[in-house]
């Protein structure tokens, strides 16, 4: 990959920066989870009319079928132009539909990916188990086989937008006896179905955002499953590998505003001449210059292997770390007027509150630890 960029691609950082520079919601993303939802889906709609949502899915559903650098540039200008989070359109565009698009049938991929795209339907994911986080081989929740029906039982949680979501990427057990990966199925669950209960979980930070769901008998078709049956622990690592591929571009960039914007406010402030603070800032800067250099690596080995591999799981890693110290840094720098805050004041305390979850949501550090030293490094199994 040259990361100098073509002509053409730089031509097509301009378009997305005009477009982005005219469109963007005037008012901030709400924290109410209902308003929230009815601002993501309208954003989304209007990402999708005008030609930017989905930009490297093929055209047949939707998209524009773009190259993987386009869509790099793209989340770069979305983030550098501040645009607003996609919120509970996140787990359907970065998940469920990823791994649609590679595992799933014609008939499911024509009928779920475009609702996908134009925000008429909300995914949530469906892997942590109360006694299975982070370590998803350890799924109890069940599907009992009847008929052309499986019957689930069970429950998930930390279940992100459950409880506005209308499909799930479920994960369940599917072969009565059997132990850690195999045996389980990736199916297309309706949050609509017969009983379903969600629990929604309030944040510190103030939102809900997670959710229990309890399946009791829960009825879906065998033709929702994905990847064929017993066939889950490929599909789901397919999942999670578009979760640690390109999905942290635009938090990256965001890092990188965060650092200047301390930066900034150390030297108006007077607090640039700590030596303490002026080298903290200073490390925070390299580091953000590091893992973008990494991602831009790791783009470089989807382009010629097709699919992102155990390698993001050190940018994964580094990118939620790395957002801990910077808003960190930030609380610090804040000093007194901390005791001041309010909640929904002030993004930076908003977004440390919420930074706790970056190093546990979708593997915990832990884990992504243990994927680079036995896939990356050759070192034996941690347990």
């Amino acid at each position: 990959m040259d990361i100098g960029f073509s002509p053409e691609e730089q031509e097509f950082r301009e378009q997305c920066r005009d477009w982005l520079q005219t469109h963007i919601p005037a008012e901030k993303r709400p924290l109410n989870a209902d308003e929230a939802l009815d601002f993501d889906k309208a954003w989304q709609r209007q990402l999708f009319e005008a030609g930017w949502a989905g930009i490297n899915w093929p055209e047949r559903y939707g998209g524009r079928g773009l190259s993987i650098v386009q869509q790099v540039i793209w989340l770069e200008e979305y983030a550098r132009a501040r645009a607003p989070w996609i919120g509970a359109n996140f787990v359907g565009i970065n998940h469920g539909g990823p791994t649609l698009i590679v595992n799933a049938s014609d008939a499911q991929k024509a009928f779920h990916l475009p609702k996908i795209l134009k925000g008429e339907a909300i995914w949530c994911q469906g892997f942590s188990e109360p006694g299975a986080g982070s370590d998803l081989a350890g799924i109890r929740t069940k599907g009992r086989i009847e008929g052309d029906e499986i019957v689930i039982n069970g429950s998930k949680i930390w279940t992100s937008f459950a409880h506005v979501a209308d499909y799930q990427e479920l994960v369940l057990r599917t072969e009565e006896g059997s132990q850690r990966h195999k045996g389980l199925s990736w199916v297309i669950c309706d949050m609509k179905a017969p009983g379903i209960t969600v629990r929604p979980i309030r944040k510190m930070s103030g939102q809900v955002e997670f959710a229990e769901v309890f399946y009791d008998d829960v009825r879906i078709p065998l033709d929702n499953v994905v990847g064929g049956l017993g066939n889950g622990w490929a599909v789901a690592m397919s999942t999670l590998s578009f979760e640690r591929g390109t999905g942290f571009i635009a938090d990256q960039v965001k890092q990188s505003q965060e650092v200047d914007d301390l930066i900034a406010t150390a030297r108006a402030e007077g607090l640039i001449t700590d030596d303490r603070i002026a080298e903290d800032l200073a490390q925070l800067k390299a580091e953000v210059s590091a893992v973008r250099a990494m991602t831009y690596r790791n783009i470089s080995e989807v382009e010629r292997r097709g699919q992102p591999g155990p390698e993001a799981s050190i940018i994964r890693l580094f990118t939620a770390e790395l957002g801990q110290r910077i808003e960190r840094m930030g609380i610090r720098l804040m000093g007194e007027r901390l005791l001041d805050f309010r909640y929904g004041d002030d993004d930076l305390v908003h977004d440390y509150l919420r930074g706790f979850a970056a190093t546990i949501a979708g593997g915990s550090a832990q884990i992504q630890r243990d994927i680079i030293g036995e896939r990356m490094l050759g070192l034996p199994r941690s347990r």
